[in-house]
């Protein structure tokens, strides 16, 4: 059905640049619902390092061209209404979710439009700010994990950078399918991580911390992605074993060469290192993405409720300090999850 809501408050980014670019307009249009899609009344909005990339001009091949676009990737929220074909969501309901990373008008918005299977009900353990910091992360680990390696109980993983939110989902994900994890972080998210259940947390500001990582491995996540982290994570795998990365080369082969080129490009690219560490080291080799998954997502709500997957939360702006936001991640004066609440 049609929503009665025809405008809203949204962040917009008119041209590429530092946070300071960012613009909170009033008056910005909210499209008509399709069938399949929710229009949902935001209460929390997390800021992802995609978001502040995207900002500087990370993908300007595919968003320079469409700017301005709205930013952000997570929302919390209430549903304000429903297309006609959506059946498992009705208004009223608190639900959270994720859009896709190439999606044109992000979460930074009182009201935000998504696709019924980018949305699950919010647990009531949790809150709006909690459960805004969750999807985006958890979904791109889920991603790497399940769908990709297909880990299962008894595996032994590596996560590479577990501190981060993705590496932190990671950790809890595996940890919940009843593998062993193990993972490389900074030293102030040591104690975070061994509580989460990991079985093993080295500090990778240590020299020569490669020796201090015990054991070899099905699965390696690497959230890190250069190429001291490559060459490590590769060496520590079993013999079909499977390395992901989230540094894939899609977008900055597109941003360098144009869209139809540089896609091109890094399809050749990756065919060529999967074929490579296939014969020299016989592991599978893959660029991973976060993708929507309606299974994937229903995991991370149930594990969020029963309190086994959270992100913890550092700092929180009211979305009129947007830039302040963006900053302070630019900056990396804040090294755990920020959020935009939104009155």
């Amino acid at each position: 059905r049609r929503n009665i809501v025809t405008s809203c408050r949204a962040v917009v980014l008119p041209r590429f640049g530092g946070p300071e670019v960012l613009q909170l307009r009033d008056g910005v249009a909210v499209p008509e619902l399709k069938r399949n899609e929710v229009l949902v009344r935001a209460r929390a909005v997390s800021v992802n390092p995609l978001d502040c990339r995207m900002r500087g001009g990370y993908g300007r091949s595919l968003f320079e061209p469409l700017l301005p676009v709205i930013l952000g990737r997570d929302v919390s929220g209430e549903v304000a209404a429903a297309g006609s074909s959506v059946s498992s969501l009705h208004v009223g309901q608190e639900v959270f979710g994720a859009l896709h990373p190439t999606a044109l008008r992000g979460t930074y918005t009182d009201h935000v439009v998504l696709s019924e299977d980018q949305l699950t009900l919010k647990p009531e353990s949790i809150s709006h700010v909690e459960a805004s910091a969750i999807p985006f992360a958890a979904l791109t680990a889920w991603r790497a994990l399940r769908s990709r390696a297909r880990i299962k109980q008894g595996q032994h993983i590596l996560i590479i950078g577990g501190g981060g939110a993705v590496g932190f989902s990671a950790i809890q994900l595996a940890v919940a399918v009843g593998c062993h994890v193990s993972a490389t972080c900074s030293a102030e998210s040591i104690d975070r991580i061994l509580k989460a259940g990991a079985e093993q947390a080295v500090d990778f500001t240590v020299e020569d911390y490669e020796s201090s990582i015990k054991g070899y491995f099905d699965a390696v996540l690497d959230t890190i992605g250069v190429l001291e982290t490559e060459k490590i994570s590769i060496n520590l795998l079993k013999r079909g074993g499977c390395y992901m990365t989230l540094q894939g080369e899609a977008a900055s082969f597109s941003d360098r060469y144009g869209l139809a080129a540089g896609l091109a490009t890094s399809a050749a690219v990756l065919l060529k290192r999967q074929i490579q560490y296939r014969l020299s080291h016989g592991i599978e080799y893959f660029w991973t993405y976060m993708r929507t998954d309606s299974e994937g997502l229903e995991e991370i709500r149930r594990l969020s409720g029963e309190g086994k997957l959270r992100i913890p939360i550092e700092k929180t702006f009211p979305i009129t300090n947007v830039s302040e936001a963006h900053k302070a991640k630019d900056k990396r004066t804040i090294c755990g999850k920020v959020v935009l609440e939104i009155d």
